[in-house]
């Protein structure tokens, strides 16, 4: 037992380590100083479904932006509420706004990355900002990543924005995309190299150059994946253009899910291009349930059997590994309550991962926005759809 609990803890301690050695480098772009008069001219660019209940919101805070000339562009992605209408009125009162009338999915195209393609076509301004519908900017965002990008010359620059949670769900496992992040990617190695594997963003928000844009392929490159977080980066790696990722709790809000379905259903609707694909699940799996999990039930089996020597040794990976996610809560302004209940969130986690990849080996896929892709990486494929 000894030896099962010493797996544990260095596993624990591995994510432990570079956790606290990437927090130096995820950090938010600096405050600019108020004698700063410098102006940038950026297109905000929403696609945006059925967002009646949110795009009023999303376009306010995007418009309140200082230090810039902004252009919000919305892409009504054939809604069937009143989105269209509310962008309409709001580009009726404000000449900066401008809604856009999406065309019909052609084949082999997600729907989030056809709607952003347009998008850019219809925006004006070098410099291109593609957010959800459901980020809200602060009136600083802009200003900040622009400026953040301009010295730092890079070429696509994603953010991570204050996750906010309501549900029980939402508090477990959406901190964990935190924890990925900063636990399994090297940021040090990110930064100085434009190598395609340590390609890495969150699709909630991305800064990029009109030019560098074109010069990744669009958003045709990624057309037939629903995981822009990852796969808009590594294209702009394979171009040979330099991706950055940057801390944005004090940039922006984000609410991505309201219910505990919606969570899981967000989570698996995509999992097959990250973790939940033959080539990474088996490792990740050892990693995670091994750093999280098996402490904890080392911990209680060496108490019930009086091995007091496992039981200090458990007790050291529990610390370790729930320390990345006290660490999170503090800096990212993230729930307690997924402190406390890591290994829960950990083993659910890595179940949906292995759900996700018996739903693509069966070929079935979960619709999101009420909408099934012809296509899964690109590949002609007859899933059968999740409603």
């Amino acid at each position: 037992m000894i030896w099962i609990a010493l797996f544990a803890l260095s596993t624990a301690l591995l994510p432990a380590l570079l956790f606290l050695s990437n927090v130096r480098w995820f950090a938010p772009p600096p405050c600019l100083p108020a004698t700063s008069a410098e102006c940038v001219s950026v297109s905000v660019l929403i696609p945006a479904r059925n967002e009646a209940n949110g795009i009023e919101a999303t376009i306010s805070a995007a418009l309140a932006s200082s230090r810039c000339d902004v252009q919000v562009v919305v892409l009504d992605d054939q809604s069937t509420d009143a989105t269209r209408d509310i962008v309409l009125e709001l580009a009726s009162t404000d000449s900066r706004v401008r809604c856009v009338e999406g065309t019909v999915l052609p084949p082999g195209w997600n729907g989030k990355q056809y709607a952003c393609y347009q998008l850019a076509h219809a925006a004006t301004n070098p410099l291109m900002v593609f957010i959800d519908a459901d980020v809200r900017l602060r009136d600083d965002a802009l200003a900040r990543l622009a400026n953040y990008q301009s010295e730092h010359h890079v070429d696509l620059l994603s953010a991570f924005p204050h996750q906010v949670t309501g549900t029980w769900m939402e508090k477990l496992l959406i901190p964990m995309m935190h924890y990925l992040l900063l636990g399994y990617l090297p940021f040090s190695r990110m930064r100085t190299s434009t190598d395609p594997s340590f390609a890495a963003g969150c699709g909630q928000l991305f800064l990029t150059t009109r030019d560098a844009y074109h010069r990744a392929g669009t958003h045709q490159a990624i057309a037939g994946s629903r995981h822009d977080g990852i796969k808009l980066p590594r294209a702009f790696r394979v171009a040979g253009l330099v991706t950055d990722v940057v801390d944005g709790t004090d940039l922006a809000d984000c609410r991505m899910y309201t219910s505990a379905r919606e969570v899981v259903r967000g989570l698996l609707k995509n999992a097959n291009e990250g973790i939940a694909n033959p080539k990474l699940i088996g490792v990740f799996t050892i990693l995670l349930i091994g750093g999280s999990v098996l402490p904890v039930a080392m911990l209680f089996i060496s108490l019930a059997t009086g091995q007091l020597g496992v039981s200090s040794t458990a007790a050291i990976g529990i610390v370790l590994g729930h320390l990345p996610r006290a660490i999170a809560a503090y800096r990212y302004r993230q729930p307690v309550m997924g402190v406390a209940l890591h290994s829960v969130a950990t083993l659910i986690f890595v179940l949906l991962q292995w759900t996700s990849l018996a739903l693509t080996i069966t070929g079935r896929q979960i619709a999101w926005r009420g909408r099934i892709e012809s296509t899964l990486h690109g590949e002609p494929t007859t899933n059968r759809q999740i409603p």
